[in-house]
């Protein structure tokens, strides 16, 4: 892969660049501020941006606000945003409006180094990585149903992946058996029309199909 990587802090930002450098994958640019993302993603053009959420000036949201930037210009350009921190209000915009090739991982979350190049990848070849806090606190902040579209239950069962839970968690949670959460689920599938496919997480589909406006 080829990528950028925009992170202020300097030993954090020279080990994620020695990490997929070890790992034969191209670093073309590592810059510390939004605007600097921005310029290096239109000069190298890579696969995909490594970005934090909170970079000078502000120390707020920057990372995020130029992460949307570089793909309302550059929609082939994957975007892991890799922070400490969720900012609900950008986030949402940034996966509501094209989900193919965006994720949304958690610093201290990251238990495995090999776990991040893997969602890198998975981005960086048009597919999806959030982690289930991100979902969550996006979901609590919409604060939302597909009520004209789903039924009651299946707005339960989907909120309840959106926080990454499985099957089985779901029916504890639910009070009901595992069979009526995988007929809910896949009635969600089918009424989100989102078909099988082996390069996509459809859980994660359609919890951003959820998220949208």
């Amino acid at each position: 892969m080829r990528v950028v990587i925009a992170e202020d802090a300097a030993i954090f930002r020279d080990g994620l660049v020695r990490l997929l450098e070890d790992r034969g994958h191209a670093v073309v640019a590592a810059v510390a501020d939004g605007d600097a993302l921005v310029a290096a993603v239109a000069e190298h053009r890579p696969d995909v941006a490594v970005v934090d959420v909170r970079m000078p000036p502000t120390h707020t949201d920057e990372g995020l606000r130029a992460a949307i930037a570089v793909r309302e210009a550059h929609s082939d350009v994957g975007v892991l945003v890799f922070s400490q921190y969720i900012e609900t209000r950008y986030a949402a915009r940034l996966l509501s409006a094209n989900s193919a090739g965006v994720g949304y991982l958690l610093k201290d979350r990251v238990a495995d180094t090999s776990d991040f190049v893997d969602a890198l990848t998975r981005v960086a070849a048009g597919g999806t990585a959030l982690d289930p806090e991100v979902v969550s606190q996006l979901l609590a902040a919409s604060n939302r149903t597909i009520e004209t579209t789903l039924t009651r239950r299946e707005n339960e069962v989907l909120a309840l992946m959106a926080e990454g839970r499985s099957n089985a968690a779901i029916s504890q949670a639910l009070v009901i058996g595992e069979g009526a959460v995988e007929k809910h689920v896949a009635n969600i599938f089918a009424k989100l029309d989102l078909p099988v496919s082996h390069e996509d997480n459809r859980r994660v589909l359609a919890v951003l199909r959820y998220l949208q406006p």
